[in-house]
């Protein structure tokens, strides 16, 4: 069953640093984003790439789903699936077409979760890390993922790298770009060991667990 958060926490309590950010994504990415050409890449690329070989238990935390077309594939893989969304319309609308399943969707800020320390098994993040706006707030996401993990709990994902046609995708829209060459060194100040990263021309693929 998906994780409920702890008591106490205001689902729809957001603050103020996300309102600063959330609504900072173009038409073109929100279209994209909804697209079949973007989930066949996610199910015949990314998500095999970055999830064969790794056993992420069956209480997985996703973190940015988005408008869930990373979530429809996810949950037929796992017993139960928590995504967090920043962006309140979206987390609404999954959570509206999720309702019923194996998957809880909830409205917060990744940077500061509402959730115990060591109750996931595994934690997901597709392509999304780029969308933090400061290298400080990404680092804080991760340090949150390490904390919600239990012990030897397993982050995976993925991000791109920079190319021209990804800047005029994000044309007044929020891309801090993580360099695959310094993030094993950012894993593992979060906690973060057995790190391992793969890149390719348009991006790269991690995963770390939890020490």
């Amino acid at each position: 069953m998906p994780l409920t958060p702890q008591r106490g926490w205001d689902k729809n309590l957001t603050s103020l640093r996300i309102r600063a950010y959330v609504d900072r994504v173009n038409r073109f990415h929100r279209w994209y984003c909804r697209s079949d050409a973007w989930k066949k890449r996610l199910d015949y690329e990314l998500l095999p790439w970055a999830l064969k070989d790794v056993d992420l238990g069956q209480e997985v935390l996703e973190v940015g789903p988005g408008p869930g077309l990373t979530t429809d594939s996810l949950r037929l893989r796992f017993s139960g699936l928590t995504s967090i969304e920043i962006d309140r319309r979206l987390a609404e609308s999954l959570g509206r077409r999720m309702r019923g399943t194996n998957v809880a969707v909830l409205n917060g800020d990744a940077t500061s979760m509402p959730f115990q320390r060591g109750v996931f098994s595994g934690a997901v993040s597709f392509t999304m890390l780029h969308h933090v706006p400061s290298a400080a707030l990404q680092d804080r996401l991760i340090r949150e993922v390490c904390r919600v993990l239990k012990p030897g709990g397993v982050f995976v994902g993925t991000d791109s790298v920079w190319s021209r046609t990804f800047q005029l995708m994000h044309l007044f829209d929020t891309m801090v770009v993580v360099d695959p060459l310094t993030f094993s060194a950012r894993l593992e100040g979060a906690g973060f060991t057995d790190i391992k990263i793969r890149s390719v021309e348009r991006a790269f693929c991690f995963r770390a667990r939890k020490n």
